[in-house]
């Protein structure tokens, strides 16, 4: 079993290069590192991982299971701000809310519309950050909006009282070739910097992409939310750490 000081080692290893790719991504594209985000996804690691990323100064945790992340936001505690990245059933939104900081994933009018209405209870005078996912790349498989439903998907959100929209989400498709990822957040990006005038709340949306496999793509392309997971936890085995969650 890995030593805890050892799995802090590693995290910390893992979490400079990471911050290091970022930071070159970025100025490659001549932006502020500063201006990306980092959501450490801890849907595969247990408690005590999540732990040790919060104590070195990772708050953002994404998970994608409701039932999950209350488990470990009760063994985390303070310090850890958790993200909803997974997609979101509908029946599921009240206990979502008692964990989940930010939603990435809301993926139709109706959950956005359930969402607000359980916020007026659950988080009364709080208006709850969420991302609208796109579906770029047109896949059966994943959810989301259409590209070309986007700006009325907007519109109709605006009218929800309990919802502070953060910006657009996509997941590009899986490729061995990160660069074959490029076009599906340089889509998103197209897509946010057409209706980034009329957003509301008069901010600049923000784009949640890009994962492990190709979050330097993600960056050179807009990102400034990048959600990654196994690059943070290579070397460390999810056995070895079991008896410590």
């Amino acid at each position: 079993m890995t030593e805890p000081g050892r799995t802090r080692e590693i995290l910390a290893a893992n979490l400079e290069r990471i911050r290091r790719c970022i930071e070159s991504a970025a100025s490659k594209a001549g932006r502020d590192p500063a201006g990306v985000a980092l959501v450490a996804v801890t849907k595969t690691q247990p408690a005590s991982v999540a732990g040790v990323l919060v104590g070195l100064g990772v708050a953002d945790l994404g998970e994608n299971r409701v039932q999950e992340a209350e488990k470990k936001a009760a063994e985390v505690g303070s310090g850890a701000v958790w993200h909803m990245i997974g997609r979101l059933q509908t029946n599921k939104v009240r206990k979502a809310l008692r964990v989940f900081s930010t939603i990435h994933s809301v993926d139709s009018a109706r959950l956005a519309g359930i969402i607000s209405r359980e916020a007026a209870s659950e988080c009364p005078g709080r208006g709850i950050p969420v991302y609208l996912e796109v579906n770029v790349s047109g896949e059966a498989s994943k959810s989301g909006f259409r590209p070309s439903d986007v700006t009325g998907a907007v519109e109709a959100l605006r009218g929800f009282p309990n919802l502070d929209l953060m910006g657009l989400m996509t997941m590009a498709p899986y490729s061995a070739d990160p660069g074959a990822c490029r076009p599906y957040f340089a889509g998103l990006r197209q897509i946010r910097d057409r209706i980034a005038p009329s957003w509301p709340g008069g901010r600049d949306p923000g784009l949640s992409m890009g994962m492990s496999g190709d979050f330097m793509a993600a960056v050179e392309e807009g990102a400034t939310v990048v959600r990654i997971g196994s690059a943070l936890f290579e070397g460390i085995s999810r056995d070895e750490h079991d008896g410590q969650a």
